[in-house]
């Protein structure tokens, strides 16, 4: 039987697809989505001209740095896991503290779990995250001025770095591109990075929100170790690997259910 998913959710699971393994072949593309050939490489046109993708004779890989490329994108990609990880992460924060959070489809996962939090005080280098947050009574949200960027919202810059320097928040909430084998943090932008630097050297307790597929993966700017994290909040995905680093460095290991 062929798949009878249409085109749009097709090329969203593509692309989880390829950001889990790199690279693929038309072929097993097409048997993995159970549709042609043809079909196939329709979606990776598609993909491309969205600048998601490069083609290759046979088949496609994930563009470097395409993690920024849509946020909408990135939302839908382990888009439960991430529901779930959010939850979690705002049930770890108190009333009438201080929070630094920073951006990304994760960490922004758990702006819904906020509305019946108080006295809190906000600080987020997303535009994105900062409008959603505004809604909740109960919540002051700050954002540093900066550049920003076009695709998801995030403020970048020097100006960032150096207002979020000024804080000393009782807890600050990060994400990660990929979390490398020997616990590096990795991100694909250099200016995002140092943001996130500042994040982790701005706050007394560090949460980090990844999917447990972001492990062993790999982005080309290293932000940290996980050595500087006290709590991992993950997925039931969470391999014995991580587990293991985890517990090397003193890491709290929290599974969202």
């Amino acid at each position: 039987m062929k798949q009878t998913r249409n085109a749009s959710a097709r090329q969203l699971s593509i692309l989880g697809y390829l950001k889990d393994n790199g690279r693929a072949s038309v072929d097993d593309l097409a048997e993995l989505f159970q549709t042609t050939p043809q079909t196939i490489r329709k979606d990776l046109t598609a993909l491309e001209q969205d600048n998601q993708i490069i083609r290759f004779h046979g088949g496609a890989s994930l563009v470097a740095g395409s993690e920024y490329l849509g946020v909408d994108t990135r939302r839908e990609i382990a888009r439960e896991e991430k529901d779930k990880i959010g939850r979690a992460i705002a049930g770890l924060v108190p009333n009438n503290s201080v929070v630094i959070i920073n951006a990304g489809t994760t960490t922004a996962a758990s702006m819904p779990y906020f509305s019946n939090h108080l006295g809190l005080k906000v600080v987020t280098d997303s535009v994105y995250m900062a409008n959603g947050l505004r809604e909740h009574v109960g919540l002051e949200v700050m954002i540093p001025a900066g550049i920003v960027r076009s695709s998801d919202g995030v403020v970048l810059g020097e100006s960032a770095v150096d207002f979020i320097r000024q804080f000393r928040a009782d807890l600050a909430i990060i994400g990660s591109a990929a979390i490398a084998k020997d616990g590096a943090l990795l991100d694909y932008d250099l200016r995002e990075a140092a943001v996130t630097k500042s994040i982790i050297d701005s706050a007394r307790s560090v949460i980090l929100a990844a999917d447990s597929k972001k492990f062993g993966q790999s982005a080309p700017i290293t932000f940290g170790h996980i050595s500087q994290v006290n709590t991992l909040v993950t997925d039931s995905g969470m391999s014995k690997e991580l587990k293991a680093l985890c517990d090397a460095h003193n890491v709290q290991a929290q599974i969202a259910n």
